[in-house]
């Protein structure tokens, strides 16, 4: 009951405070620049970073990259920017 009562509220908010949806459901924001960047922001952590891996907790799963010569070029509590050749973004539930 509660937890529908929420995502009720985050609806409502979304809508009439017109705040963007990622914000408020505190989703994960993800910007590519081609195949060679990826911004990634609202992250809970990095669980594993490899030259063709990198890996982040979500607040519902994790997020998945992988590709080639991955460097980390920023990296700060919620947001990370990674250099490389980009072959896929998986998104993986819990």
């Amino acid at each position: 009951m509660i937890g529908k009562w929420k995502n009720n509220m985050r609806q409502w908010l979304t809508n009439q405070m017109e705040l963007p949806a990622d914000v408020v459901a505190d989703l994960p924001r993800i910007t590519m620049i081609g195949h060679i960047h990826i911004y990634i922001e609202n992250h809970r952590g990095l669980l594993l970073f490899t030259d063709r891996e990198l890996r982040l907790l979500l607040k519902n799963g994790q997020l998945l990259v992988k590709g080639e010569a991955f460097s980390i070029k920023t990296i700060l509590p919620e947001e990370i920017l990674l250099e490389g050749k980009i072959s896929q973004v998986l998104y993986l539930e819990e």
